[in-house]
């Protein structure tokens, strides 16, 4: 196959070939003829979970908006849609989606599948607004999950890691558009998160922490707003206190990573603009990676958010010198059951490593355990070290999903080696 890597260039796929479908139709005989098949996103696994040793199914050239539903608020999508694209469309038409991702390049079915999230204590991660999904199942069949739907199923499947068969239509839940505006604040001290977490991550529409871990400080913190939430000058810019919980306002454009330009960042300074050019941290007509990366990332129960920190804080001169960046954000619970916020207000420890895989490797382990006494969740789709017996134990849902999944899949064809790891 071709062009074998994923995104970052860290992970080559095993996959033998890479077919590309027009129709649904052809989805539906790709998928009855084939043995052992993934469908691949935007490639932004850092893992082997959307790997297969035969075929790989990429759903690029199923694109389109297929309906918009101003009586329901809701928007039907084929799944190979990229969120940058469907933002445009929901709002030249009135619309916007609660959350979003860091980057905007990113396909709709492929956040899904693993729980991927935005930001925000009350927003619920981007599967949360998944509302129906229609997937084609290994016998090339259509089947429906639907939220209406009473047989109790759609929970899991929702989040599906892939394991269910091809998801080719998604129905999302939407609201109005609006605008938003962002800040930026420098040198958060961490102790401030000892009595002022709650505080910190309400403070606006959508809050990120940033930190290199060089200090005991989160230098930057990106405070995103909805315009109704702020005051605002003459010239439409907002007006930001010059103090946030020890921090001080940004006078420039920053980009998280030291040292890096912020052109191909979103708008900041308080600048208003639509909902989708400000949530995302990434402007969707510049690549957002610096170069090679790696990433990996570990959710915890909201509550212990400074507990978490101050115990990675105790790894920091291991973990600076292979860090670009890490980011610590919110997300709200949810009744997905494969999905990190199971029933639980989390905090998402995000790590942005420099691209020396062996060096992380053997660091990981030490994070992993630092978090252990927290019940921490990897992402699914990034780097970890942590025992699949492990992973399996912080599922509770876990024996229905796999009942699912042998109901959708009885012989396995959209399985592979990792979900036979880490959930079979």
């Amino acid at each position: 196959m071709e062009n074998n890597l994923n995104w970052a260039g860290n992970y080559r796929y095993g996959a033998t070939e890479l077919l590309v479908p027009e129709t649904l139709e052809q989805v539906q005989e790709m998928v009855a003829r084939g043995s052992r098949m993934r469908v691949l996103g935007t490639r932004h696994s850092f893992n082997g979970i959307a790997d297969s040793a035969e075929s790989l199914l990429s759903l690029q050239k199923l694109n389109q908006v297929t309906e918009l539903d101003r009586v329901n608020n809701t928007v039907t999508v084929e799944a190979g849609i990229r969120y940058g694209e469907l933002c445009s469309y929901l709002h030249e038409n009135g619309y916007a989606l609660h959350n979003l991702a860091s980057l905007p390049h990113i396909t709709v079915a492929g956040a899904i599948a693993t729980a991927t999230h935005g930001s925000g204590d009350r927003n619920g991660n981007l599967a949360t607004a998944v509302h129906a999904l229609e997937i084609v199942r290994a016998d090339g069949e259509t089947a429906v999950f639907s939220r209406d739907q009473q047989d109790g199923d759609f929970d899991g499947a929702v989040v599906g890691l892939g394991g269910l068969g091809a998801v080719t239509k998604i129905t999302l839940d939407v609201i109005p558009a609006f605008q938003m505006r962002q800040h930026v604040y420098e040198n958060l001290p961490l102790s401030q998160l000892r009595e002022r977490a709650e505080a910190i991550f309400s403070s606006g529409y959508s809050v990120s922490l940033f930190t290199d871990w060089t200090s005991a400080s989160m230098n930057q913190v990106w405070l995103k707003q909805a315009c109704t939430e702020t005051a605002s000058s003459a010239d439409g810019a907002a007006e930001a206190g010059p103090d946030f919980y020890g921090a001080a306002l940004a006078t420039a454009k920053l980009h998280p990573v030291p040292g890096h330009a912020p052109d191909n960042c979103s708008e900041q300074l308080g600048i208003p603009g639509p909902w989708y050019e400000r949530m995302p941290h990434f402007r969707m007509d510049f690549t957002p990676s610096a170069g090679e990366e790696l990433q990996s990332e570990y959710f915890v129960p909201r509550r212990h958010a400074y507990e978490a920190l101050r115990a990675i804080e105790q790894l920091r001169e291991r973990i600076a010198p292979l860090l670009y960046i890490s980011e610590v954000r919110t997300i709200a619970a949810d009744k997905l059951w494969m999905s990190m916020c199971y029933e639980q207000d989390a905090v998402a420890i995000h790590f942005t490593w420099k691209p020396y895989w062996e060096a992380v490797r053997q660091l990981l382990p030490a994070i992993e355990e630092q978090l252990a006494p927290f019940q921490a969740k990897p992402h699914w789709a990034k780097l970890f070290t942590m025992e699949p017996d492990r992973v399996k134990s912080l599922y509770a849902k876990l024996p229905d999903f796999k009942r699912l999944l042998l109901q959708c899949d009885p012989n396995g064809k959209f399985r592979n080696a990792f979900l036979d790891t880490y959930v079979m």
